[in-house]
């Protein structure tokens, strides 16, 4: 249970998922009790802003994280992987406002993880044990967590997709089930909803190669998986979740959100 570290820097370059700008993440090895914290290098300064529940700013599509000048979206993939890898303190110096989308999984910044190696640390990890049940809900979607002898998720994603409808998914996140079954799920994105996401500034560096699109009958990508949907909003959930620490509890949710997620982490947060 002592706290972890990446053993030696490593640097991944792709386009963000949402700005479409060119970014190089270089994750570097951090002392016991920093936690994971962005360094938006390109900025005079080179301002942090760390991965906690009291940072995120905006919840809609993608989770932000904002202190001051340093403000980093799209950051529940990478938080994802450090969470299930057990990586406690890391340093991520980034020179864009958004981490690559990679291939729209976690699974590259898993193995970039593993590329870099990992050490334990001579300092003992803190546990966040849930006592009691705490739930979120927002019409027809709740998210809840309680307490539970390790961590497990159970989701139920609800869409009116006709190659999606109702999935459902139930997983222990143990570092072995994560990597097999839910770093490789993708981001789900439809053909109809593009234009209306690159009016709001979103979804500009999105494509077949980095999510998973469906026109209005079919998958246009190959699915890795076929409850893929389902898979990928449990990886969000333990992204957003990562914002509070490592946790022993039972998530239960129904048509979650980033903004539904990190409102539990917050809920948490308070009640530590």
């Amino acid at each position: 249970m002592h706290q972890r570290t990446v053993a030696k820097a490593v640097t991944y370059t792709g386009i963000g998922l949402h700005s479409g700008q060119d970014v190089t993440i270089i994750i570097k090895p951090a002392p016991p009790g920093t936690g994971i914290v962005f360094s938006r290098i390109d900025l005079p300064g080179k301002p942090q802003v760390a991965a906690i529940a009291g940072n995120v700013t905006n919840a809609m599509r993608a989770t932000t994280l904002e202190n001051g000048l340093a403000k980093v979206l799209t950051v529940e993939h990478l938080l994802a992987a450090f969470y299930a890898l057990e990586i406690d303190n890391c340093l991520v110096e980034i020179n864009a406002a958004e981490p690559p989308v990679a291939d729209g999984s976690s699974l590259p910044f898993v193995k970039m993880i593993q590329e870099a190696g990992v050490v334990e640390q001579n300092v003992l990890r803190k546990l966040v044990t849930i006592e009691k049940t705490q739930i979120i809900r927002v019409n027809d979607k709740f998210i809840t967590i309680l307490p539970y002898d390790g961590f497990r998720i159970t989701f139920t994603s609800i869409n009116p997709h006709p190659m999606l409808g109702v999935q459902f998914g139930d997983y222990e996140i143990t570092q072995d089930v994560f990597i097999r079954e839910i770093a490789p799920a993708r981001t789900i994105g439809f053909m109809h909803e593009v234009e209306a996401l690159k009016a709001q500034g979103l979804a500009l560096g999105g494509s077949l190669e980095n999510a998973v699109v469906y026109d209005n009958e079919k998958a246009l990508t190959p699915l890795r998986f076929e409850d893929e949907l389902v898979r990928h909003k449990i990886l969000d959930i333990i992204g957003d979740l990562a914002l509070v620490g490592r946790i022993k509890g039972h998530v239960i949710a129904v048509k979650s959100s980033h903004a539904l997620n990190t409102a539990l982490a917050k809920e948490i947060v308070e009640h530590i």
